[in-house]
C-alpha cells in the first residue's frame, strides 16, 4: 500500500493519520496564543520596570548600570529594605508609585497586544481602562483610605484591645499579644479590599456600558485578584508604619502589577 507522505500527518506507532483542517487551525491558534502570552508578559514587565526605574530615580537611586552593579544587590531599589548608614532609605511604594507601576504595566501589555493581535485592539483598549480604574485604582483607594484612617486612631483602638498579661516576658505571649492587637488592622484591610473589589467591578461594568456602549456584565475573575496583592502589601506597609515588615512586603507590589498588563494584552472580543 502506498502512503502519500506529503500530507500533514501524525504518527502513532506505525500508523499514519492525516491532520484535519480543524486540527491544523487549532494547532496554529494555540501557537499564536502562546506567542501572544509571551509577548505581553515581556512588554508588561518592560513597562512596569520603566515606571519602577522612574520612581527609583525620583527617590535618589542611581540608574547608572556601572554604579548599580558596583553595589550589593541588597542595596538595589527593588531589594533594599533597610536604611543604610549614609542615610539612604528604602524605596517607598505608596499610592502614587503604585498607580505609576500599574500604568506602565498596562501600557506595556497594550503595546504587546497591539503588535501581536491587532484584530482585538478595541477589546484591549477597553480592558486597559477596566484594569487601571476597576482593578487597580478603585480598590487601591478603598484600602489606602482605610489604612490611613486606621493609623490616625491606631493608639485608641489598640489600647482598648484586651491582651494577656506577660510579667514573665514570654516570647510566645508577646507574639500572641502582637497578633491580637493587629487583628483590627487585618480585619479592616480585608473588609476594605472586599468592598473595593466589588466597587471596582461596578466601575468596570459602568465603563463598558456608558463609554463603550457595550452591555457586558464583567464578573469578578480569578485574575482580578492577582493585582490586589499590591493593595494588601500597601495596607501592610501603611499599617506597619515603615518598619521592616512593611518594607519587605511592599517589594511584592511590582511583580503583582504585571498581571494587569498581561490581562490587557490578552483581551479579546468574546
Amino acid at each position: 500500500m502506498r502512503i502519500n507522505l506529503t500530507q500533514n500527518c501524525i504518527v502513532n506507532k506505525n500508523t499514519f493519520v492525516p491532520f484535519t483542517e480543524n486540527e491544523l487551525a487549532q494547532e496554529q491558534r494555540v501557537k499564536d496564543e502562546n506567542k501572544l502570552k509571551r509577548a505581553v508578559f515581556l512588554t508588561s514587565t518592560l513597562g512596569m520596570s520603566t515606571a519602577l526605574a522612574i520612581a527609583s530615580k525620583k527617590q535618589g537611586f542611581s540608574l547608572n548600570p556601572l554604579k548599580i552593579f558596583k553595589e550589593s544587590p541588597k542595596n538595589w531599589a527593588i531589594f533594599k529594605i533597610k536604611p543604610t548608614p549614609d542615610g539612604r532609605k528604602p524605596l517607598e511604594l505608596k499610592e502614587k508609585e503604585i498607580l505609576g507601576l500599574a500604568a506602565g504595566s498596562i501600557l506595556g501589555g497594550l503595546a504587546g497586544g497591539a503588535i501581536y493581535d491587532k484584530k482585538n485592539i478595541k477589546a484591549k483598549l477597553r480592558e486597559s481602562l477596566n484594569q487601571f480604574l476597576g482593578t487597580v485604582t478603585v480598590p487601591l483607594a478603598f484600602v489606602a483610605g482605610t489604612s490611613r484612617i486606621y493609623n490616625k486612631h491606631k493608639d485608641k483602638i489598640t489600647s482598648k484591645i484586651p491582651v494577656f498579661k506577660n510579667s514573665s516576658g514570654s516570647k510566645i505571649l508577646k507574639g500572641t499579644n502582637t497578633f491580637i492587637k493587629g487583628l483590627p488592622a487585618i480585619t479592616l484591610t480585608f473588609a476594605s479590599l472586599g468592598v473595593g473589589i466589588i466597587a471596582g467591578n461596578k466601575v468596570s461594568n459602568f465603563i463598558n456600558e456608558k463609554i463603550y456602549h457595550k452591555k457586558i456584565d464583567r464578573g469578578i475573575k480569578p485574575t482580578d485578584f492577582a493585582p490586589h496583592i499590591d493593595d494588601l502589601c500597601l495596607a501592610s506597609s501603611l499599617m506597619a508604619d515603615g518598619n521592616l515588615f512593611g518594607n519587605v512586603v511592599s517589594r511584592l507590589i511590582p511583580p503583582a502589577l504585571i498581571i494587569a498588563g498581561c490581562e490587557t494584552g490578552k483581551a479579546k472580543e468574546d
